[in-house]
């Protein structure tokens, strides 16, 4: 077995660990400054406008193509789910309504008879 001191891999780890806990502390105190977080927080403003920017500008490229944007999308989605729901109560009236007339025919006058017959196996009827 070899050394630990002359083991290649372990230096390399040892190295490692070392550089990982010195920029770990560096990035600690960094945070911890003021100067830091102003900075994030201009950054996350800068990131925002750039975002509503682009938002407005794919909407006005959406319009100019003739296409629904994301908010025109969702009105037709949410229209459409409230034509499903009044169609569902419709067909539940109409199969209320469908029921209460079957029940009604019971005192109706029957049916007549059936008369006709399927033809034999010869062709002709009887």
């Amino acid at each position: 077995m070899t050394d630990k001191i002359n083991d290649p891999v372990a230096l390399w780890q040892k190295m490692i660990g070392e550089m990982e806990k010195g920029f770990n502390s560096f990035a600690t105190k960094a945070m911890e400054t003021p100067e830091f977080s102003q900075a994030m927080n201009r950054a996350g403003g800068v990131a925002a406008g750039a975002q509503k920017q682009f938002g407005d500008l794919m909407e006005k490229y959406l319009l100019s193509m003739n296409l629904p944007s994301r908010e025109q999308m969702t009105g037709i989605a949410e229209r459409l789910q409230s034509i499903e729901g009044q169609l569902g109560e419709i067909k539940s009236m109409l199969s209320q309504m469908s029921a209460a007339s079957s029940g009604s025919q019971i005192g109706a006058a029957p049916r007549p008879p059936r008369t006709k017959r399927p033809p034999s196996e010869g062709g002709g009827q009887k």
